[in-house]
């Protein structure tokens, strides 16, 4: 009976995961079929257009480095990467070269609209791979912190690897998660992320008592949050959270975080 009450309890766990995943999917695969083609296929960069009679083009990111070629007004470029003040871009001929900052503000967006150094401010943050946040918050009314390091495949779907310890009036529990995070919306200053997870829940009772022993356990999560850009590297951001812990008895414990904190990009 203790198995199949086990199975029964695996089962639920599994198909609170699988709704999870086929929502995530089904919601965001339009606007993210662009991030997917990044992952998988040739990426694509953003094109600008030159209104300057003209954009020099040098050999390396720096004055220092010689002119070598001339690209003129009106041709689409595309902006491959950036490094300082300097960025790497390459024409319809497949010509590739480093322009300065101030010549790719003299462009147009796809929108017709002028590149401006605010945007390509947040170009640069939007392409920053590693993210490191810390954060604060209740678990179940007890207090939480958690450390998180994520990779960005793209612009949408990051990675993430998250540690946070709990510390209860009758407990103290750690988790140790690995999340899927899906950001629709990257360009928004202040934009909404989802996450789906899997990990391990460690629980230390904190009283003497003989019934009272150490537990570990599986545990799944999903949430919802918000983060708004403060500056090109920091940006605040807040989480909601559900955990479906799966207890060695015939059940599944589900436990409620808010939280919030401050993260960056190196």
């Amino acid at each position: 009976m203790l198995i199949a009450n086990k199975h029964r309890a695996y089962f639920g766990l599994a198909k609170h995961v699988t709704h999870l995943f086929i929502v995530i999917l089904f919601l965001f695969f339009i606007p993210y079929s662009t991030a997917l083609a990044d992952l998988f296929g040739d990426k694509e960069y953003q094109r600008v257009k030159i209104v300057d009679p003209y954009i020099e083009l040098h050999t390396g990111p720096g004055r220092g480095y010689p002119i070598f070629h001339v690209v003129k007004r009106h041709t689409w470029i595309d902006i491959m990467k950036r490094k300082t003040d300097w960025f790497k871009i390459k024409d319809d001929r497949g010509v590739e070269g480093w322009v300065s900052r101030k010549q790719i503000e003299q462009t147009l967006t796809v929108a017709g609209i002028p590149k401006s150094f605010r945007d390509v401010l947040y170009d640069d943050y939007l392409h920053r791979r590693i993210e490191f946040g810390i954060s604060a918050g209740e678990f179940d009314s007890d207090p939480i912190v958690s450390a998180r390091l994520a990779y960005k495949f793209t612009e949408n779907i990051a990675l993430e690897f998250q540690v946070s310890k709990v510390a209860g009036k009758l407990s103290s529990s750690d988790i140790y998660a690995v999340n899927l995070v899906s950001t629709p919306f990257p360009d928004w200053r202040l934009t909404p992320h989802f996450t789906v997870g899997y990990g391990r829940f460690e629980n230390e009772p904190k009283g003497a008592l003989i019934q009272d022993i150490e537990t570990e356990d599986d545990l799944a999560n999903f949430g919802i949050g918000l983060r708004y850009y403060l500056t090109k590297r920091f940006f605040l951001r807040g989480d909601y959270r559900r955990y479906i812990v799966l207890s060695e008895d015939d059940r599944n414990d589900e436990f409620d975080e808010f939280s919030a904190g401050i993260s960056f990009f190196f």
